[in-house]
This record gives C-alpha cells, sequence and structure tokens, in this order.
C-alpha cells in the first residue's frame, strides 16, 4: 500500500485518551472563563463551550499555524540559505510521492540539537543544527518521517491536547499567585481578627488544592499523550520507509546516536514522561523492517 495518502492509524487514536483525561480541567478553565459572559453577557454556557471547541478547527488552517503555532513553538521561517537546503531535501519527497507543495509548511527552530517535529495538519519543523549536520539525504529522511506524522494523522489530537493544556496552566500558575497573595494578606491584616484569619487561610489553601489538582490532570494527560506519542514514532518511522526513504532515515539516526552523549538511564518516572522510545530501539526496528520488506 502507498504510504502517501492520509490513512488513519491506531496509534493516531490514542493520542485523543489524553484529551478525555483533560477534559475535566479544561471545562472548569472553561468555566471560570465564561463566568463574566454568563454574569454580564447572559451567555449560555454549553454554546459557549461549544464556540471555544469550534476554535481548535481553526488551529489546522495554514494561516493560523504560520502565524499562531509557529510563534507559540518558538518557530520561524527558514532563511534564504535554509529554504535552498530544505527544498533540495523535500522536492523529492513530493515528487516520488505526488503530493501538492504549498500543503506544507516548513519552519526552524534554533537549537543545537539533531530534532525535528510536525504540529498541527501542516507544519514540518526542523532544528537549526539538523540542517546544518545532516547531507541532503539524511535530512530527506528525517522530513518524511515528519511528513509521516501528517499523513498518520498523529498530529491532530496532539495539536488540540497543547491547546487545551494552554488556558489550563495559565489558570493554575494565577491560581498560585493569588493563593500567594491571600497567604500574605491573611498575615498582614488579618492575624489579629480569627474569622478573617481563619477565612484567608480557607482562601489560600483552596486555591492551592485547585491549581495542584488542575496541574495533576494536566501532567496525567501529558504521560497518555507521550504514551501515544512514542508508539507514532515506529508508525511514522515504517510510513517513511514505504515513501521510499526508509535508508535515508535510518542514516539519520545513526548519525544522531553517534553524535549523542551517553546519559545514565533514567528511573522509570522519567522513561514513561519520555516522548520518543530510545533511539536505539528505533533504529533496530526500522532496520528489521528495512529487511523484511526490502524498503528503499
Amino acid at each position: 500500500m502507498s504510504g502517501r495518502s492520509l490513512r488513519f492509524e491506531w496509534s493516531a487514536l490514542t493520542g485523543v485518551t489524553a484529551i478525555v483525561a483533560l477534559l475535566p480541567a479544561w471545562l472548569v478553565t472553561a468555566s471560570v472563563v465564561w463566568l463574566p459572559f454568563g454574569w454580564w453577557g447572559k451567555v449560555n454556557y454549553w454554546q459557549f463551550v461549544g464556540s471555544l471547541f469550534l476554535l481548535f478547527i481553526l488551529l489546522f488552517s495554514r494561516p493560523v499555524q504560520r502565524f499562531v503555532l509557529m510563534r507559540l513553538l518558538g518557530a520561524r521561517n527558514p532563511t534564504g540559505r535554509e529554504q535552498a537546503i530544505l527544498a533540495e531535501s523535500w522536492q523529492p519527497i513530493v515528487q516520488r510521492n505526488d503530493l501538492q507543495r504549498r500543503q506544507f509548511v516548513l519552519a526552524v527552530v534554533d537549537t543545537e540539537s539533531l530534532n525535528a517535529f510536525a504540529c498541527g495538519g501542516h507544519l514540518v519543523v526542523v532544528s537549526s543544527q539538523a540542517i546544518e549536520q545532516l547531507d541532503s539525504k539524511q535530512l530527506s529522511g528525517v522530513l518524511a518521517h515528519e511528513l509521516s506524522h501528517h499523513l498518520g494523522l498523529h498530529t491532530v489530537a496532539l495539536t488540540i491536547t497543547q491547546w487545551m493544556i494552554l488556558p489550563i496552566t495559565v489558570l493554575s500558575r494565577v491560581g498560585m499567585r493569588l493563593r500567594a497573595v491571600a497567604e500574605n494578606a491573611t498575615i498582614a491584616f488579618a492575624q489579629r481578627i480569627p474569622l478573617l484569619h481563619a477565612l484567608g487561610l480557607f482562601v489560600a489553601a483552596f486555591l492551592h488544592v485547585a491549581s495542584w489538582l488542575l496541574m495533576l490532570n494536566v501532567s496525567l494527560a501529558t504521560l497518555l499523550g507521550n504514551a501515544a506519542s512514542r508508539a507514532t514514532e515506529f508508525h511514522a518511522d515504517r510510513r517513511a520507509a514505504q515513501l521510499g526513504f526508509g535508508n535515508h532515515l535510518l542514516a539519520a539516526m545513526r548519525n544522531w546516536d553517534a553524535g549523542a552523549h551517553r546519559t545514565e538511564r533514567g528511573n522509570v518516572w522519567q522513561r514513561i514522561f519520555e516522548s520518543h522510545p530510545p533511539m536505539r530501539l528505533r533504529i533496530n526496528k526500522l532496520a528489521l523492517y528495512l529487511r523484511q520488506y526490502g524498503r528503499a
């Protein structure tokens, strides 16, 4: 089967678990945002929530991804030199698989590590170090891998999850700041009045627990999302091979693995929160796949 067509994969479905896990915290956040609209604007709560969900659709338009998501991700447009390098590696993928060239947006993030990632339905982001260090074929392999995330619809749930996390995190930080204000006000003004002192401590404790629960919800969703992300990496590696760039990707991964600084294996909590499987495991699985199926 050709790897160039959009095809929903089960690994993409696992990312929905993160969205489901985030719903309680997101609905609480939406309720707090809705309060002024409900009190003074007489806006129906469920209509308000539905409108927020409809905004998710805008995240998957190219203009929004180019001008909003790129800035949130700290990415930028390629320089003239980088654009030429990326075009040399991207064009063979487009030509070999009959893809519309303008369907995807290539961007660059400034970092010293070899890295690349896909986001939304169109963004393919490559690190400046990857552009400098990888040769044209290896870079084609990396771009084919990230393109495979889009073709497998892996990035849909991830993008929605990241967008849901943003207001939850903001509300949690506001809650923590208000807790500190409540504690300081209690110490400064209410210590001599037992009722006010108790009320101030209750408000501070409530804000602390509420903010902690919000971030606990985010941590759970992150754990589930990273588990889904690890599964999609293997699918994207195989699809890159189906696109015809398996050996190029394998060479790029070996390049990265050879230059990576060896560190001690983290504890179990560090490992389960990692968003990518070990590079050596990916190399072995992709090499086995290429031997078995003879992909290019």
